[in-house]
This record gives C-alpha cells, structure tokens and sequence, in this order.
C-alpha cells in the first residue's frame, strides 16, 4: 500500500480506519451533503460538469449507504432503503434539470438523516459511560 503525502488525507485515512460503525455512516453523510453542497454552488456557476461530477458522487455515497444496509434490523431497513432509493432518484433528477429546488430538498432530507444517526450515536455513548 503506498503512502499519502498530503496530512490532511493521512489524517481522514486514519480517521475513517479508526472509526466505529455509527461514525462511518455520519462520515458518508458528511459527504454526500458536502458534495450536493459542491453541486450546489458549480450550478449556480454555470459550471454544469462540475455539478454533474459533484452529484454523481453524492449518488455513489447514497447507494453504498443503500447497499449496506443491514435488511435482519427489520421495519427501520426497509424504511431506510425507501429514502435511500428516493434520495439517488431525486438526486438523478437534480443532476439532470439541474434543480436547485430539488437538491436544496436532498440536502435538508440527508441533514435531518445525518442528525438522526447523530443523536443515536449520542445516545449510545451515553449508555456506554453510564454501564463504565
């Protein structure tokens, strides 16, 4: 494995190989919100490629969160892959019209999410200090 020269990009190396779980899904919705927000922002530039690049990245964090998702956990999977699958269309969608509307929509949609996986994660490490 070659080594990183960048310290930012050693530092989210290691970050993303030390974290737990929960972490990583909070991880890949950070970045799914940061690229719509790239998005965002290259539209309003004109810069359609750059969108276009930025939405599709988002899309590939979207289905890798769909694709993980651990269907034994039951109702809260199920309901889980709808969203997923209803963010990457309207994430599609957006790309294509190149809808801010709609993407402003994706955005607050993935920020409520991420929140959810927040106070969850919030919620666990409260239960791990009280059992300590």
């Amino acid at each position: 494995m070659f080594k990183e020269n960048n310290p930012y990009k050693r530092y989210r190396q290691t970050q993303v190989e030390t974290a737990g779980p929960l972490e990583l899904i909070i991880m890949l919705y950070d970045g799914a919100i940061r690229f719509c927000n790239q998005a965002k922002l290259a539209i309003e530039e004109k810069n359609l490629n750059q969108a276009n690049q930025m939405l599709q990245r988002a899309q590939d964090i979207i289905d890798e969160l769909n694709i993980n998702l651990n269907m034994e956990a039951g109702e809260i999977a199920v309901n889980l892959r709808s969203l997923y699958q209803f963010i990457s269309t309207k994430l599609v969608e957006a790309n294509i019209k190149k809808d801010l509307t709609l993407l402003n929509q994706m955005i607050a949609l993935l920020t409520d999410l991420r929140s959810s996986w927040v106070e969850l994660q919030s919620s666990q490490k409260q239960v791990a200090s009280v059992g300590e």
